[in-house]
């Protein structure tokens, strides 16, 4: 929301005051309380009439500090509130005549009493600054009062993240409203909006408010990053890091570690996509078309119409198609497949359950009692109340009874249109609901599947969500067009998303929306086979790949089958995501931070810290992206790739820019048909450009280190030792055309180069 008119003027219709000196201060052990004053008090009647923005600084942790302005402090807070995780910080202060200090860990803010000037630095270096008149107390020609805060921007400082969102991937330039909508890929809304950015100088900024906040990012004042909030009070934490992968760990820390996913997990998915036909006829003739093709896919996903429709949600199959659903279940998990049913929060009137739910108060209501309702989505909808702990276990008894029949996931679809003239069980604000309400939908299904099926097993398909939804995965982009510019913007939503504490993402292979051509389909495979999760759907058409052309169902054949080999590393990746909330699809400059070219890319990404990938956003096959310095591999072709400098390719659907990161051990599992194996057992370690040393880790099911394998070069010898390898242990040295000498295993000429049998190895290379 903007306040100003230009430099020099506020906007009519607003009066603006801020504190304009720190006249007191309060302080404990834990926290310091800074009263300011709308004016210099020069005397003491300047005390009187007059307003003052009281300011409370505190640490959660360390590297942390939170800032919280009240104007006035009388109101009622009725909630909800984020949940955060604090711990025990390490905390100093100072005060002197001129200047108040506060540090937490390593992040220090000095404050100028005079003037009133907020400095937060680390180390020595200067992090962001809120100068006098930025943060403000704001009143409207109505009444209405709003809190506003303006952090300092510096030259060539770039501000990401603020939830999946679309729009350009740098965002200087745009006003953001953190307000989940039910908008497509294709426009300024988005599903999963995060009221925490981060920038290239190396912070984050966490507003802690459920309800809409405006973020004007280098939109109003442009030296400035913005944000506001209705009411009298804004409560703001500055993360600060060594590096960015610092700050997402704090952050993630605080509000919230993404989980280890099931393995079968990150394997293909298939849908029966959105409105199509379908019975268990189609199902299996989907299920055998992909397995005699040797097409493997782990999860078979029912879409909306597996209920009758006009009924969504009455958690009931629909018996015109599907006549036996235990039984059909059973037959498809003897095939080996895990089954996923789309769910949503909602219940249409002809809905046999809306009776019920209106009876026992389950639906969200008007303020004069009478049920919230409208038509669209499904006539005469309600919404359940997740606040009433009756209506959660309504909801979950119902989907317990999926799980009987041999359900293993559910796609948690909306929850984004949730309205705000109504009142909530627990009297919670519905202005803070709005988008708070995706967080309790989604913990109330992951948290009962979780019960059910173990720690470690629980998996959602969710659309939506708020702060902290990175604790119930995985999410996907949502409807998106079956367009290259769709594709790039689905691309820019995942970027985003990942900055904002997600460690997993997901996309509707060939776009959402009906008439994905070919072309699409296969370079769309490619980056959705090279993505932590990857499922085919669509809307109006099937997306099994024999419906595109043979070429569709090779290149699907080929890296889907190259991702369940890669497991080993992926899924060593997840564990790093649920350790450390770096996510799995990580944008260029989460890597390399000091490449300022990574600053401002987003038409390419790594694939956890030694894969980059670069799809393909056009019909001619070409692509130019760029690589950091150093020396990489195509994975595909094996090719050598000189770093630091941009390059321009040609590639067939059979290839992409798939690099690997010199100095890399990466571990290529034995199994193709599934993501879901040991991945120690005939482990293929592949070597590329080893320089000095290199390492890798294999994890079991539960993210317990169970294999490693360790490549050392000191001049021209080579020692290779890997521990926890079950069968047989092979090493590729890619590009190396022969040895010199070798002792503890045998060497033999490979296509790719020296392919090398042994656990414990120490070779001679040529000069």
């Amino acid at each position: 929301m903007k306040f100003s008119n230009g430099c020099w003027m506020n906007r009519a219709g607003f009066e603006i005051r801020s504190p304009q000196e720190v006249y007191d201060i309060r302080k404990t052990d834990s926290e310091a309380t800074l009263y300011g004053p709308f004016q210099k008090i020069a005397h003491p009647g300047m005390t009187l009439d007059g307003g003052m923005m009281t300011v409370t600084v505190s640490a959660p942790m360390n590297d942390v500090i939170r800032v919280r302005s009240v104007h006035h402090g009388g109101g009622v807070d009725k909630g909800p509130d984020f949940p955060l995780y604090t711990e025990k910080a390490d905390i100093t202060s100072k005060e002197d005549e001129q200047s108040f200090s506060f540090q937490s860990g390593e992040l220090l803010l000095t404050v100028n009493k005079n003037d009133w000037r907020f400095a937060f630095s680390r180390k020595g270096d200067l992090v962001t600054t809120s100068e006098r008149q930025c943060l403000s107390h704001i009143v409207d020609d109505n009444g209405a009062p709003f809190m506003r805060e303006q952090l300092s921007l510096d030259v060539g400082e770039y501000v990401y993240g603020l939830g999946e969102r679309f729009t350009p991937f740098v965002k200087n330039g745009q006003s953001v409203d953190i307000w989940n909508e039910d908008g497509g890929t294709g426009s300024e809304q988005a599903y999963k909006n995060i009221p925490f950015y981060v920038s290239n100088k190396g912070y984050g900024v966490f507003v802690n408010h459920p309800e809409r906040v405006s973020f004007e990012i280098a939109s109003e004042k442009v030296s400035k990053a913005q944000f506001s909030v209705p009411g009298e009070q804004l409560e703001y934490f500055i993360i600060s890091g060594d590096t960015l992968k610092d700050v997402l760990r704090t952050y993630t820390t605080l509000t919230g570690k993404p989980p280890l996913l099931p393995k079968w997990s990150f394997g293909l998915w298939l849908s029966t996509s959105f409105l199509t036909n379908y019975d268990e006829k189609t199902v299996h003739s989907f299920v055998d078309g992909m397995q005699e093709r040797d097409l493997p896919f782990d999860v078979f996903h029912f879409d909306c119409l597996w209920m009758k429709e006009f009924e969504w949600c009455n958690f009931q199959w629909d018996e015109r198609t599907f006549p036996d659903p235990k039984g059909m279940l059973s037959r498809l998990k003897e095939k080996g497949l895990n089954i996923c049913v789309w769910i949503n929060p909602y219940i249409g009137q002809k809905s046999p359950l809306f009776a019920e739910a209106k009876q026992k108060g389950y639906l969200l209501k008007r303020p004069d009692g009478s049920l919230w309702q409208w038509d669209k989505w499904q006539p005469g909808l309600g919404v359940v109340d997740f606040t009433n702990e009756e209506a959660k276990t309504w909801y979950t008894d119902m989907l317990e009874t999926l799980i009987d029949m041999g359900v293993d996931s559910f796609k948690t679809d909306f929850g984004e249109r949730i309205p705000t003239d109504v009142v909530y069980a627990n009297g919670a604000d519905p202005l803070k609901m709005h988008n708070y309400y995706t967080h309790l939908y989604n913990e109330t299904v992951y948290t009962l599947l979780e019960k059910r099926l173990g720690k470690n097993k629980a998996v959602l398909f969710a659309r939506s969500a708020t702060v902290g939804g990175q604790q119930f995965p995985v999410h996907w982009g949502g409807d998106s067009f079956s367009t290259y510019a769709s594709m790039a913007e689905t691309l820019r939503g995942g970027l985003s998303l990942g900055l904002a504490g997600f460690g997993y993402w997901s996309h509707d292979i060939g776009g959402f929306e009906t008439g994905s051509t070919p072309d699409l389909y296969k370079r769309w495979t490619q980056f959705g086979l090279l993505s932590s999760h990857s499922r085919y759907h669509g809307s109006g058409d099937y997306k099994v790949p024999w419906l595109y052309d043979e070429e569709a169902v090779d290149i699907t054949r080929s890296f889907t089958k190259l991702k369940n080999r890669l497991m080993p590393y992926l899924f060593a990746k997840a564990v790093e995501a649920s350790k450390d909330g770096v996510p799995m699809l990580r944008p260029m400059l989460l890597e390399y931070q000091d490449d300022e070219t990574c600053h401002t890319l987003d038409r390419q990404y790594m694939l956890g810290d030694r894969l980059l990938v670069a799809p393909i956003f056009n019909d001619t096959g070409n692509v130019r992206y760029y690589a950091p310095a150093g020396n990489w591999t195509n994975l595909l072709t094996n090719a050598f790739i000189a770093g630091g400098k941009w390059h321009s390719e040609h590639h067939s659907y059979e290839t992409l820019p798939l690099l690997v990161r010199e100095n890399t051990i990466l571990p290529f599992g034995a199994e193709e048909q599934t993501a879901d194996y040991d991945y120690t057992e005939n482990v293929a370690f592949h070597l590329f450009a080893i320089s000095d040393e290199a390492t890798c880790t294999i994890h079991d099911e539960n993210g317990t280190a169970a294999a490693s394998a360790r490549a050392s070069k000191t001049g021209n010898t080579l020692a290779l030792s890997a521990n926890g390898v079950t069968g047989t242990c092979t090493w590729l040295l890619r590009n190396v055309d022969t040895i010199l000498s070798i002792d503890g295993g045998a060497w033999t000429p490979h296509e790719l180069g020296v392919l090398i049998e042994g656990e414990e190895v120490s070779v001679t290379l040529p000069d």
